[in-house]
C-alpha cells in the first residue's frame, strides 16, 4: 500500500512498493470509482486508497467477505465486460466442524463475487456454489464500515478537524451510515442486502446458509451513495444495473469508428484503450467529459480532457464536444486569486469533496494551468474541421473571444509577447505546465526557475491556437480579426526562434525564467514545439535528431528530460520519466515535419511496453530506464491507472503514422503518406467519419509504402492520398 506520508509536494502520494500483486482492481462509472483488493474486498487493518468513492468522498473504507470467521482463498479475479464488471473467484479453506457439521475440506465450495458500479451504486452479486457430497452449513460474514474521508487525505494530508458521523439506522434488509462534513453536506452510505442478513449490526451482516450438494446460493450487496447535493441514486436490481451499463456502453460505441488491424496483440492494446476511455468518461449535463485518471484524478481537467480529446478525436468527436462545452461554461469571468483564476481563463481542475466545499484545497475549481487556455482554441477549431458543427462554434465564441484576450491581457502580464505563468494562490501550483511537479522546470545547473516562467512549449500552444482562431474568426464573418491573429501568431513564431533557440543544447529552452534567461536544459517540451507548428524549419530536424538519439529516446519511448541534466532521474515523476501522451504528441510534431519513420518508432516501442502491463493498460507514466534485453519497463510506483490520456495516447500515434486528417467540410478523408509499422500487415477502419458521412478503409502495409482499398463509403465522401 502507498504509506501516507508527506514529502516535498503535498499533492502527490508517497509510496513504498508497486509489486504488480498490489495493483489494485479498479472499476469506474460517471462521478463513482473503486478499487479493491484481488479477493474484492476492501482492506481496514492497513488502510490505503482501496475504496469506494464518489464526489472524491470515501463512501466504503472496509468491506470483508469471511466465511466462517476466516478470509475465502482466492483462485482469481478479472475486470470483465470491457471494464465494467470486476469478476473475483474464491473457495472456502479447510475448514473444522462447527455446529453439528464435520470438516469440510478445501474447495468444496466455489464463491462467485461479481461487482459492478452504475449511477452512483456499487452492486455485487456473491453466488456460494457446494461442489460437495454432503450437506453444509456454512456462514458467510459481510464487515463494513464508511470513513468519508476526502480524497486528498487519503493521498497524504492532514486535516486538524473533521466532520462528524451520526448514529448509524439499522434495518433488517441493511444499514445507513451517515456523516455531516463540515461543508455541512449530509453524506451516507446506503448499505441493502438481498435477501436479508440472518443478522445484522452496524458493521456487519451474516448469512447461515445451508447448502445441499449441487445446490447454490445468490446474495446480492449495494452500497448506494447518497449525498444531499445531489439527487439520490435510485436503487435497481444486480441484473438491471449490468443491463443498463453494457446498452450505455454498445450506444457510446456505435457512435464511432472502429479499428482493426492483423495484429491481435495491437488488437489487445486498442480495445483495452477503448474500454478504458469508455470507464474514465463521465456523463455531465454539458456532455461527455474523460475524466483525467484512476486514483487521483477521477474528476475533470482542463489539459488531460482537451489532450484526449484531440488524440481521439478522428474516432469520436463527442469527447471534444462534451470537453469544449464544459471548459465554456466553467471559464473564470473575474479576478479570483485564491483560485488562481482570471477573466477568459480555462479551467485547470476541479473538486467536489468536502475540503473543495471547505477551501482547505484551492481545487473546488481551480484555474492554475497556463496551457489550458490557448489548447481550448485548438480543440474548437479542430472539432469544427472534424464535424462542422457551426452550431456549437457560435455557442462557443464568445468564450474563444475571451480566452483570446486572456491570452493577450493575463498570460502576457509583462507584454513582452510570451505567455507566463506565476500562481497568485499561497496552495497553487508553484508550476502550471503539464510538468506540474515542483521541481520540473530549472536552470542546466539545477537551480530552479523564478516565476513567472514562460514555458517554450506553451508558446506553441499559442501560436496554434491563435491561427486555429483565426480560422474560427472567419467562420463568424470577422476577417479583421482573422488576420490579426494570423499576423500575430507569424510575429510570435518569429520572436520565439530568437528568445528561446539554445545553440549549446541543439533546442529549444524549456523555458524563460522571471529574468528572460533561458533555462538551458533539453526536455521533451520541445517536441510539442513539432506538434503546435512553432518550430522552424531550421531547427526541428535537430530536435528531432535529439530526440530520437539515446540521451532521450530509452527504448521504450521518449523522457521527458534528456539523462545527463542535472536533476535527471528515471524514477522520478516529470524529470526522466516516460509519458505515453507526450510521446504522442511529439510522434504527431514529426509526422508534422516528415519524419513519419521516427513516429512509427515511437508506436513501436509504445506498444512494445503495452505487451508488459496489465490488460496491456498503458499507465499514467513509467521510469525512464533504459531498456534491456528480456526485461520490460519499470512501472512508476503510483502512476494512475487507467489514465486517459495514455489510453488515447495509440490512436493519437496511429494518426500520425497514416497522416490520417478528416475534414467535413468537403467531406473528405485524407491520408498524407500513409505508412505502418511492421508489426502490422493491415488495418481496418469501419465508419471512418462518423457520426457523419463515413467510409471503411483497408490498408494494406508494403514495403515502401501503403495501399489503400475503399470498401465501402457514403457517396459525398472523398477519400484522398497524398503522397
Amino acid at each position: 500500500m502507498p504509506q501516507k506520508i508527506q514529502i516535498d509536494d503535498k499533492w502527490y502520494v508517497a509510496a513504498t512498493s508497486a509489486s504488480p500483486e498490489e495493483q489494485p482492481q479498479v472499476l469506474k462509472n460517471d462521478q463513482t470509482f473503486a478499487m479493491f483488493d484481488r479477493f474484492g474486498d476492501i482492506q481496514a487493518l492497513v488502510p490505503g486508497k482501496e475504496g469506494v468513492y464518489h464526489n472524491d468522498t470515501r463512501f466504503l473504507s472496509h468491506q470483508e467477505l469471511l466465511i466462517d470467521g476466516v478470509r475465502p482463498l482466492h483462485l482469481g479475479a478479472s475486470v470483465e465486460e470491457a471494464n465494467s464488471l470486476l469478476v473475483i473467484d474464491l473457495m472456502n479453506p479447510d475448514l473444522p466442524g462447527r455446529g453439528g457439521r464435520g470438516p469440510l475440506a478445501k474447495g468444496t465450495l466455489h464463491i462467485f463475487r461479481a461487482k459492478l458500479l452504475w449511477q452512483g451504486a456499487c452492486h455485487e452479486h456473491i453466488r456460494v456454489s457446494h461442489h460437495g457430497t454432503e450437506s453444509a452449513a456454512v456462514r458467510l460474514e459481510f464487515a463494513f464500515d464508511a470513513d468519508f474521508v476526502d480524497l486528498f487525505e487519503v493521498r497524504g494530508m492532514k486535516r486538524e478537524r473533521r466532520g462528524d458521523r451520526l448514529q448509524p439506522e439499522v434495518s433488517a434488509h441493511g444499514v445507513v451510515l451517515p456523516y455531516l462534513g463540515r461543508d455541512k453536506r449530509l453524506r451516507r452510505t446506503r448499505i441493502h442486502f438481498d435477501p436479508a442478513p440472518t443478522s445484522i449490526d452496524a458493521g456487519r451482516a451474516v448469512f447461515d446458509l445451508q447448502l445441499e450438494p449441487g445446490t447454490e446460493r445468490h446474495l446480492y450487496c449495494t452500497v448506494l451513495c447518497e449525498s444531499d447535493d445531489e439527487p439520490p441514486p435510485t436503487r435497481v436490481s444486480y441484473e438491471t444495473a449490468l443491463g443498463e451499463n453494457n446498452a450505455a456502453r454498445r450506444a457510446w460505441l456505435a457512435g464511432q469508428c472502429a479499428v482493426v488491424t492483423s495484429n491481435p496483440l495491437v488488437n489487445l492494446w486498442l480495445d483495452r484503450s477503448v474500454s478504458d476511455l469508455s470507464m474514465l468518461t463521465t456523463r455531465l449535463p454539458t456532455g461527455p467529459y474523460p475524466y483525467a485518471g484512476v486514483p487521483w484524478f477521477s474528476t475533470a481537467f482542463g489539459r488531460d480532457g482537451i489532450i484526449t480529446a484531440l488524440e481521439y478525436l478522428w474516432v469520436d468527436p463527442s469527447l471534444a464536444r462534451g470537453v469544449l462545452s464544459y471548459l465554456a461554461a466553467s471559464q473564470a469571468t473575474a479576478l479570483d486569486s485564491q483560485n488562481d483564476a482570471e477573466p477568459g481563463k480555462i479551467l485547470h481542475e476541479a473538486r467536489r469533496g468536502e475540503m473543495a466545499q471547505t477551501r482547505e484545497i484551492p481545487f473546488g475549481r481551480y484555474y492554475g494551468s497556463v496551457d489550458s487556455t490557448p489548447l481550448f482554441l485548438v480543440l474548437a477549431a479542430a472539432y469544427y474541421r472534424r464535424t462542422g458543427d457551426l452550431a456549437l462554434v457560435r455557442s462557443l465564441w464568445p468564450n474563444v473571444r475571451m480566452a483570446l484576450e486572456w491570452i493577450d491581457q493575463w498570460g502576457d502580464a509583462d507584454g513582452d509577447g510570451f505567455v507566463e505563468y506565476s500562481r497568485r494562490s499561497a496552495e497553487g501550483l508553484v508550476q502550471q505546465g503539464w510538468k506540474d511537479s515542483g521541481d520540473s522546470v530549472f536552470h542546466a545547473d539545477g537551480r530552479l526557475a523564478d516565476a513567472p516562467i514562460a514555458l517554450c512549449e506553451v508558446q506553441g500552444y499559442v501560436y496554434e491556437g491563435k491561427l486555429s482562431a483565426a480560422a474560427l474568426a472567419r467562420l463568424m464573418d470577422e476577417p479583421r480579426l482573422a488576420q490579426r491573429l494570423e499576423l500575430q501568431a507569424q510575429q510570435l513564431r518569429l520572436r520565439f526562434q530568437d528568445a528561446f533557440w539554445c545553440e549549446e543544447i541543439g533546442s529549444y529552452a524549456i523555458a524563460l525564467d522571471a529574468g528572460k534567461q533561458q533555462c538551458k536544459v533539453a526536455s521533451s517540451n520541445a517536441g510539442h514545439t513539432l506538434w503546435s507548428g512553432i518550430a522552424s524549419d531550421e531547427h526541428a530536424p535537430r530536435i528531432m535528431d535529439g530526440l530520437m538519439g539515446h540521451r532521450f529516446f530509452s527504448g521504450w519511448g521518449i523522457r521527458t528530460i534528456a539523462s545527463g541534466t542535472a536533476r535527471y532521474n528515471p524514477m522520478s515523476y516529470h524529470n526522466g520519466s516516460i509519458w505515453p501522451h507526450d510521446n504522442a504528441l511529439i510522434a504527431a510534431g514529426m509526422a508534422r515535419y516528415g519524419r513519419t519513420e521516427s513516429a512509427m518508432q515511437l508506436l513501436s516501442s509504445t506498444f512494445d511496453a503495452s505487451l508488459h502491463f496489465g490488460s496491456h493498460r498503458l499507465p499514467e507514466l513509467f521510469c525512464g530506464f533504459p531498456r534491456r534485453s528480456g526485461a520490460g519497463p519499470t512501472l512508476y510506483p503510483v502512476a494512475c491507472s487507467p489514465q486517459a490520456w495514455a489510453a488515447a495516447a495509440v490512436f493519437g500515434m496511429l494518426q500520425a503514422c497514416l497522416g490520417l486528417d478528416i475534414e467535413a467540410g468537403p467531406c473528405e478523408i485524407k491520408l498524407h503518406t500513409p505508412r505502418l509499422p511492421p508489426f502490422i500487415d493491415w488495418i481496418r477502419i469501419t465508419r471512418l467519419g462518423a457520426p457523419g458521412p463515413s467510409a471503411d478503409l483497408l490498408l494494406q502495409r508494403y514495403e515502401r509504402n501503403v495501399g489503400i482499398e475503399v470498401v465501402r463509403k457514403d457517396a459525398q465522401v472523398r477519400v484522398t492520398v497524398v503522397a
